[in-house]
């Protein structure tokens, strides 16, 4: 009889990101105790707006490339072959709508080249405005240009997302904890290598502060992620949790609300594009972000469950969210992102 293949078992880094994926589909464990503060803005209501919802233009330009509409799909996965079927039917989606995408963390694929296939969508979405990803304290690990180079190289990307989880890595069990230098790595990454850099937060917010250093870096975006969506603190406490560890809640609400990071990195880098994440969740949330001064805004963790399903259900999620915006448009009297982004708000 012919000897069965055996299964290659996953490597430690495999094993987290799938652990990763499947705690961030249990929402209320993964979803954050505290609100984006979002909430605490409303749209002055236009009674007689004197336009068309059809007629409105949701068309949006991020690092070089034209959207159709103002949305990113965020970062989230990569490294197995569940991973595989999800960043394809994003990617799917992404092309269908004219919308942005970045992959997850790409580390495990420059780890273990058999899996880079699990980030790699271009032959379903050729078009898109297409981000790497790579955790920016790898930069202390042995990371350099020629890591980031690959990465971009490995999706044929558009830009490369450099992450900043500062939290995550300090409490997850494997972390690299290593954060000192940082900013001036990430500046000669952003001085080599040949497509744009946007740096994230997965979390915890960017302060005005650090947003500074950022732009002096060279980085050309940034995706403030603040606190209220995805707790990877939550994450990495269910991880140990897992384990027989015990869950420490002490830092469940810790970072920066993304309203306030939002506000505060426009005010402190008016020519920097921005994203709002960390907490989006329908159509209204993406067009009181714009009118705060996001260029556009990202969606993760609600994108999880549908593209598991298939490109179609991802379609279908993705259409609400953008007849939301074109609802919230339509109310206050926006007929294009411009004049959203000068929509007044009423603070409560």
């Amino acid at each position: 009889m012919p000897r069965r293949r055996r299964k290659k078992s996953l490597s430690v880094t495999q094993k987290r990101k799938r652990e990763h994926l499947e705690l961030c589909l249990d929402s209320p464990s993964a979803a954050g105790p505290y609100g984006t503060g979002l909430d605490r803005h409303l749209f002055v209501h236009n009674a007689l707006p004197e336009i068309d919802i059809d007629e409105i233009d949701l068309a949006a330009s991020f690092l070089g490339k034209r959207l159709k509409a103002p949305l990113l799909i965020s970062s989230m996965t990569g490294g197995f072959e569940l991973a595989r079927k999800v960043n394809r039917n994003l990617a799917q989606a992404a092309q269908q709508l004219g919308l942005a995408m970045g992959v997850g963390s790409q580390r495990v694929a420059l780890e273990e080249q058999s899996v880079a296939d699990s980030f790699k969508v271009r032959d379903l979405a050729p078009d898109i405005l297409l981000l790497g990803n790579l955790g920016a304290v790898q930069l202390n690990y042995g990371y350099g240009i020629a890591e980031c180079r690959r990465a971009v190289e490995m999706i044929g990307a558009d830009g490369l997302i450099l992450h900043l989880n500062v939290l995550q890595e300090a409490v997850q069990p494997e972390g690299n904890r290593n954060f000192k230098g940082l900013t001036a790595k990430i500046a000669q990454v952003c001085r080599q290598l040949e497509v744009p850099v946007m740096a994230k937060e997965v979390g915890g917010g960017i302060s005005a502060e650090v947003a500074l250093r950022l732009k002096q870096a060279g980085v050309k975006a940034i995706d403030v992620a603040g606190r209220g969506g995805t707790s990877w603190y939550a994450v990495e406490a269910k991880r140990a949790a897992r384990r027989g560890q015990p869950v420490d809640q002490a830092f469940s609400d810790w970072g920066i609300p993304t309203e306030e990071s939002l506000v505060q990195v426009r005010r402190a880098t008016p020519e920097l594009e921005i994203v709002a994440s960390g907490g989006i969740r329908s159509g209204l949330d993406v067009a009181k972000a714009i009118a705060l001064g996001a260029d556009i805004a990202a969606i993760g963790q609600p994108l999880l469950a549908p593209a598991l399903e298939s490109a179609g259900e991802v379609v279908n999620f993705l259409t609400g969210i953008i007849f939301d915006i074109r609802v919230a448009m339509l109310c206050v009297g926006a007929a294009d992102l411009a004049r959203l982004r000068k929509a007044p708000l009423i603070r409560r």
